[in-house]
């Protein structure tokens, strides 16, 4: 207990007076308990059996050890600790410091009126008993504080142990750990498992301000390569999900069941290594698919398109472009023509020599293979 304690009620309790309040000290600390059971609805159940006798002798030292500070002979225990460790206890118990500041303001008032009523009949003058007064409620102010600290730094730990675990369930998910392992690591960050989680891939330093604007339950890494982070987004409304990030640089990957949000990412990925300007990858299905195996489609567009290798190299462009036209637009000459600007007989005499450089153009092998080789270019 700090100075102001120990001067607040000087001079100290006489020997007559501290026998007589020792000897009502159990009665006393029951008389304090059962106020508290009355009054503090959170302490209904918790005081009772074994946990009730454990507060019980703790209040108990409490008062005995206010006792000896009082008569000036302060013993080498310090029941700050007590309440230190009692705040600490709460939040494991799952109360808050509201309830245990109430049970504190009903104790001290109920302690005060049983002391005062031992000490007035045993003699103390009444000009100390302003003092007394003072000296118990500075006590019970300093272990309110001591307790409140306890609470605190308990949450704190909590808070960061829980973060630690959360930041490990979004690296195992990234990882496409196993469903046991995913969840394990959900069951230790007390998270509760949504039907579907969606991968939003940002610069690392957007990553903490977007996160506090989404939906809690959101998972979040900053410290991925390349000072990149991400949001793992619970249940998405995908449009809502585009307009909060609207002004930050962010993609946004498809919604996939929980434990597959390692696919999600990695479309994110994949898109932003396609295109810096794409947002949502499910607007660019068509380019994603095409360069999912960039070699097999460097084969394939080199396979389908040789016939206009052996031509100039503008011959050949304007009759790749013209082919595209006529794909998309499937053969209506006047819409081809429109699209690339030109005269619809140009279009015919292109289209001529299309059919004779792929005699199978028909063929819908042909036209799926084709529509495939000029299909990066139309995006």
């Amino acid at each position: 207990m700090s100075n102001a304690v120990r001067k607040a009620g000087e001079p100290a309790l006489d020997e007559t007076t501290v026998a007589a309040l020792r000897a009502a000290l159990t009665a006393t600390a029951e008389e304090v308990v059962r106020a508290i059971i009355e009054e503090v609805p959170s302490y209904a159940n918790a005081l009772s059996g074994r946990m009730g006798n454990t507060i019980r002798r703790a209040v108990r030292t409490a008062l005995g050890h206010y006792l000896d500070l009082a008569s000036g002979n302060p013993t080498g225990g310090d029941a700050g600790d007590a309440a230190y460790e009692l705040g600490r206890g709460e939040v494991r118990d799952g109360r808050s410091m509201d309830a245990l500041l109430s049970a504190y303001r009903v104790g001290a008032r109920v302690a005060w009126r049983c002391l005062a009523a031992g000490a007035v009949p045993a003699g103390l003058p009444a000009a100390e008993v302003a003092k007394f007064a003072e000296l118990t409620f500075a006590y019970i102010d300093e272990l309110s504080a001591a307790s409140a600290a306890g609470h605190a730094d308990e949450l704190a730990a909590r808070g960061r142990a829980q973060e630690r675990h959360l930041e490990q369930l979004a690296r195992d998910l990234l990882d496409d750990a196993s469903q046991d392992v995913l969840l394990a690591s959900a069951q230790r960050a007390r998270w509760q498992p949504p039907s579907s989680l969606t991968a939003v891939l940002l610069p690392a330093a957007q990553t903490r301000p977007a996160y506090r604007t989404l939906a809690p339950g959101t998972l979040v890494l900053d410290d991925l390569p390349d000072a990149t982070g991400v949001l793992l987004v619970p249940d998405a409304d995908r449009s809502r999900l585009l307009r909060q990030l609207t002004d930050r640089v962010a993609v946004v990957g498809p919604a996939r069941p929980w434990t597959r949000a390692s696919a999600s990412y990695a479309r994110a990925v994949r898109a932003r290594s396609l295109s810096p300007d794409i947002r949502d990858t499910e607007e660019h299905l068509p380019e994603l698919v095409l360069s999912a195996d960039a070699d097999a489609f460097a084969d394939l567009r080199a396979r389908a398109l040789a016939p206009l290798r052996a031509l100039p190299v503008a011959t050949a462009r304007r009759l790749e472009e013209t082919l595209r036209a006529w794909l998309l637009h499937q053969g209506r000459r006047e819409e081809v023509a429109a699209a690339l600007f030109v005269h619809p007989q140009t279009v015919r005499y292109r289209m001529t020599k299309l059919r004779e450089l792929f005699p199978d153009l028909a063929s819908p092998h042909r036209v799926l293979e084709l529509t495939l080789a000029v299909g990066i270019a139309a995006g």
